[in-house]
């Protein structure tokens, strides 16, 4: 079994645990919208182009919205959960693609709904799935950490660290310290419900705080 596919599957745990009207993580989005989100990023055009094309982002939130009505009702959330959990067909990019695509976008997604309804505390990860995260984490650093003006070095908890980001002109570097979960959802938006921690010169914390920010 690929990590991202037992990642589909905890999703469709959590989203069956929360319920349909659970907060998570994506502001505006309730369990049922995150859940309408992923089917409509494997089943349709609309949500993968209005992701990259701004001026169609109404249209695909639009969609969303609309198949998220289908999940208000105790058997439509459930079949909504059900195509979540369902593997797309062998001959869609999204299955192609495998861990790459779809390993972090699942990952984060069961901690939206997760951390969103409350429970904070880190899964127990098997070591190779946090090391796949972890490769995926510095993969994506170039990105995620675009508009941090310092510098960023990752530590995780058994020491190993990373930098991921030279510093402007005029800035220093910080130190990010979490664990890998923790990481992964700070680099992607998510830090308010982590328990990160950034090290520092005052400005420096405060150029990534602006950008990315945390507790």
């Amino acid at each position: 079994m690929t990590w991202h596919t037992l990642e589909r599957r905890e999703l469709a745990q959590a989203l069956t645990d929360a319920g349909p009207d659970a907060p998570t993580l994506c502001e505006g989005w309730q369990a049922r919208h995150l859940a309408a989100h992923v089917v409509l990023r494997e089943g349709s055009l609309v949500v993968p182009v209005g992701l990259a094309v701004p001026p169609l982002a109404g249209r695909a939130e639009q969609a969303i919205e609309d198949l998220a009505q289908a999940g208000l009702s105790e058997g439509g959330f459930r079949d909504l959960v059900a195509r979540v959990a369902a593997e797309p067909p062998a001959w869609h990019p999204m299955t192609w693609a495998g861990d790459a695509a779809n390993l972090v976008e699942f990952f984060v997604h069961t901690e939206d709904v997760r951390r969103g309804a409350g429970t904070g505390e880190d899964r127990a990860l098997e070591p190779e799935r946090e090391q796949a995260l972890w490769s995926q984490l510095l993969r994506a650093a170039r990105l995620t950490y675009r508009k941090v003006a310092a510098g960023v070095v990752l530590v995780r908890p058994d020491g190993v660290r990373r930098v991921v980001k030279r510093p402007a002109r005029g800035f220093g570097t910080v130190v990010v310290r979490g664990s890998v979960a923790d990481l992964l959802l700070h680099g992607f938006g998510r830090g308010a419900a982590t328990r990160v921690t950034v090290e520092g010169a005052a400005s420096d914390v405060d150029a990534v705080r602006e950008a990315l920010p945390f507790r």
